[in-house]
């Protein structure tokens, strides 16, 4: 039985230059970045609850009373944890709104401007979300709400933006095949920040964010 054209003497790989692998990383590593962005926050959730909680509900963290009082944005870890359900959902709806809004704009600019724009300020929004704050010790809901808003907003330029790159790259020969390896790029930024979170989630949930943003900053400014 004959094998597919795609699959013989290596006319698939015949077919790309380094351009197109170098394509293929950045992108995919691009995409990566941002998933790693949001499974950090889904890791951080516990800690971030018991830092808004007062500390007759929390015995895990040892602070001085003064800091405990600014911090009270809740009277339970359960109102804190609804509260951080209720980014959840603020996220996604403001990413979905995004995404459509992000495909119109990269069809009129050019689409490294649009997602390098989109990964450098969405950097910045968790940055002051997840960090800024908590260094200045200030905390307020609807500062919270308003950043996650926009933090949907810009990370909805990450997918549509990567997409029509490849397919710009990367014609319909062997198209299922570059795109079946390089869709695992949403499961290597979930695995990535996971252990990124986990590693430094010991000193503070404010941490795994500067981590993570460090590293898509490199990133980003590496693949211009």
């Amino acid at each position: 039985m004959a094998w597919p054209n795609v699959f013989q003497r290596g006319s698939l790989l015949s077919r790309f230059s380094h351009h197109h692998v170098v394509v293929f990383l950045l992108t995919f590593f691009s995409y990566s970045l941002l998933h790693a962005s949001r499974k950090t926050f889904s890791n951080v959730k516990v800690s971030i609850s018991e830092q808004w909680t007062p500390r007759a509900f929390n015995t895990s963290v040892e602070l001085p009373v003064e800091i405990w009082s600014s911090n009270h944005l809740f009277p339970s870890a359960e109102k804190a944890t609804l509260f951080l359900g209720t980014l959840d959902t603020i996220f996604l709806f403001s990413y979905a709104v995004g995404l459509f809004i992000s495909g119109i704009v990269g069809d009129r600019l050019n689409l490294r401007w649009v997602l390098s724009f989109g990964m450098c300020s969405s950097a910045f929004v968790v940055f002051v979300f997840g960090t800024l704050t908590e260094w200045l010790r200030f905390y307020n809901k609807w500062l919270y709400c308003c950043l996650w808003i926009v933090n949907g907003l810009l990370q909805s330029t990450g997918w549509p933006c990567v997409v029509a790159i490849m397919g710009n790259w990367f014609g319909k020969a062997g198209r299922g095949v570059v795109f079946g390896l390089w869709s695992a790029c949403a499961s290597v930024g979930n695995i990535l920040g996971a252990c990124l979170a986990s590693s430094v989630l010991q000193y503070g949930y404010e941490v795994s964010q500067v981590l993570r943003q460090k590293k898509t900053l490199k990133k980003t400014h590496t693949g211009h």
